[in-house]
């Protein structure tokens, strides 16, 4: 059986295919970690928790729930709540175990991608030193081939038929920045180079999302982001930038564009400690919008974010 008691950071895919597969994956590891006292968050679907739950048959003392279709609703807020996690219950006698399940069969292509860029950061974003356990279910039942292939691609540990072994087609890799799918429809688009121009881009985003019928307090956390994103260009990017708009089907999309680089591949996913003076920008974009898509190289960056209506 696998141990709770890794020597360092240990992140794996399980695959599952029914119920059964899933209680024989999860729960000797909850059972495992709860009696040696470790810490352990889940993190799924309201469905599958309903699953564990029930078969923990009242012994959830010590297992913390979180529901992934609200806290990975943007999979760019995932890593931060397991930092904070780790940050909370590791460096103790037993390592931390966390069961995450950020991909299931609803989701949209543009979630899809950014999921699995997601689990290929989550093996940059913790020493391998860091002891702890993150399990990753994949319901290989009702998810196609290709999503199975890239989670063998992005965990060093694949958990199948029964066993746990090394995955042989790992790669330890930072995602790449090719370009974003062109928009559906022709965008609206507006250009801004200076602090003046902010009020501006706040009432453009403002009209359009009443327009679109986009509920007040999202459209508030919209303008909000916006304004982030803007200010970004202003402070570190030269040459001021460029705004998009446009609606997909039940999505409003917005996009800035700037000649800015963003060197780090996990900017914006968790926040910076009060130490540190800047960096809250994206992060803040992250909390406030349904997705949020960035791809940066040396030549500029482009950040778009998703806003469901209704």
């Amino acid at each position: 059986m696998r141990q709770i008691e890794t020597p360092g950071y240990r992140h794996e895919a399980l695959f599952y295919r029914g119920d059964e597969e899933f209680l024989a994956g999860t729960l000797p590891l909850v059972r495992k970690a709860v009696d040696a006292e470790a810490a352990v968050l889940v993190a799924i679907p309201k469905r599958q928790a309903a699953v564990l739950q029930e078969a923990l048959d009242g012994d959830r003392e010590g297992v913390g729930f979180a529901d992934m279709e609200e806290l990975g609703r943007n999979p760019g807020r995932i890593i931060g709540a397991w930092r904070d996690f780790v940050r909370s219950h590791g460096g103790g006698d037993t390592a931390p175990l966390g069961i995450g399940e950020p991909i299931w069969p609803e989701r949209s292509e543009a979630e899809l991608v950014e999921c699995q860029r997601h689990e290929t950061l989550l093996n940059l974003a913790f020493t391998p030193e860091t002891p702890w356990t993150l399990l990753c279910p994949y319901d290989a039942r009702r998810l196609p081939h290709d999503v199975l292939d890239a989670a063998r691609r992005n965990h060093p540990h694949v958990h199948e038929h029964g066993r746990s072994h090394r995955s042989d087609s790992y790669a330890r890799a930072i995602p790449g920045c090719e370009p974003l799918p062109a928009p559906a429809v022709e965008p609206d688009e507006v250009s801004y180079a200076g602090t003046d121009g902010l009020s501006a881009l706040r009432e453009l985003i403002a009209a359009r999302a009443e327009r679109e019928g986009l509920r007040r307090a999202r459209a508030a956390d919209l303008v909000l982001a916006v304004h982030e994103l803007a200010t970004n260009t202003l402070h570190y990017a030269r040459g001021g930038g460029v705004l998009r708009i446009w609606r997909e089907d039940a999505t409003l999309l917005v996009e800035v564009a700037d000649g800015g680089h963003i060197a780090d591949p996990l900017a914006g996913r968790d926040c910076p400690p009060p130490t540190e003076l800047g960096g809250r920008g994206l992060y803040l974009v992250n909390q406030l919008c349904d997705l949020v898509q960035l791809r940066s190289s040396p030549e500029g960056s482009v950040i778009r974010i998703h806003m469901q209506l209704g």
